[in-house]
């Protein structure tokens, strides 16, 4: 059974009471944050495999 609109909303202004609206903004901000330093390191790792593949087998052991 899921929620209703109105379950959602009572929960949202709980937290929102607890936390504050501001406390709520750093830790969307953080957590935004995380998630695009995340982003970046797996493309970088990526690009680093990549180009690994692409040198000839006599340099991969440099």
């Amino acid at each position: 059974m899921a929620p209703s609109i109105w379950q959602l909303l009572i929960v949202l202004v709980i937290i929102v009471l607890i936390f504050g609206t501001k406390r709520l903004r750093n830790i969307g901000s953080d957590l935004g944050s995380a998630v695009k330093g995340f982003k970046k390191s797996s493309s970088d790792d990526e690009q680093d495999q990549s180009a690994k593949k692409e040198l000839p087998e006599d340099r991969k052991d440099n």
